[in-house]
């Protein structure tokens, strides 16, 4: 790795939430033992069981995290954007992955050593703590995901996904994700998510025009999902 490209990755790990507190030298160190890898929309990163050697820093593009039943069922748990980071829970247990992980569109990951970041919360008290509120807000998430399985009806889980997304500076969501995508998500269908948005196209919260959902009426549709 030439000292520019070295460079460039050590910013990449500042920038994250789970290494931006580790001394300047272990991030170089981190930096030349990692590597940047580009994939293709769709391409796997992943699969369950696979070991967890490493733990991933999205650099551009989105990736989803998922599980599959037997019969090819498919549930998203979690969309990672860029400067997120995925598979940390294989620093502390030293297992396989507990899910899938493919590319939602074309994407630089970096790869980084489990064993490397291992080493350095065990000596960086700050780093240990970083690694354990990621795992914490990541199980946070997953319990609320449950909840919403269990308690919420399918339009209601629609309207909080559409909800969780950035807003623009005029107050409106703009939402790009196939229907099937955000079934997946949703752990529906694509036939029901298409009839939960009709509805909403219907009362007027949103609008739709080809993969792009608009929300127009975001407290509406907050009011509705009970946020």
């Amino acid at each position: 790795m030439t000292p520019a490209m070295s460079a460039d990755v050590t910013a990449i790990l500042r920038e994250t939430s789970l290494l931006r507190s580790v001394p300047a030298e272990d991030l170089n160190a981190l930096a030349h033992a990692s590597r940047l890898r580009s994939f293709r929309r769709g391409q796997v990163v992943f699969t369950t069981s696979d070991p967890g050697d490493t733990v991933i820093v999205v650099v551009s593009g989105r990736v989803k995290v998922t599980v599959r039943s037997a019969d090819g069922g498919e549930l998203t748990l979690a969309i990672i954007d860029p400067g997120g980071v995925l598979g940390e829970l294989g620093v502390v247990d030293g297992g396989p992955r507990s899910a899938d992980a493919e590319t939602v569109e074309e994407c630089q990951l970096l790869l980084v050593p489990r064993d490397a970041i291992r080493d350095i919360c065990a000596r960086v008290p700050s780093a240990a703590q970083a690694l354990t509120n990621s795992i914490a807000a990541t199980l946070r998430r997953l319990t609320e995901v449950t909840a919403d399985l269990v308690f919420l009806d399918l339009p209601r889980r629609v309207a909080k996904i559409l909800l969780s997304q950035p807003r623009g500076n005029d107050g409106t969501i703009r939402f790009r994700m196939s229907q099937e995508e955000l079934a997946h998500q949703a752990g529906s269908t694509r036939q029901s998510v298409n009839a939960a948005l009709r509805g909403f196209e219907r009362r007027g919260w949103i609008e739709m025009q080809d993969r792009a959902v608009t929300v127009k009426q975001p407290d509406a549709l907050g009011r509705f999902a009970g946020t």
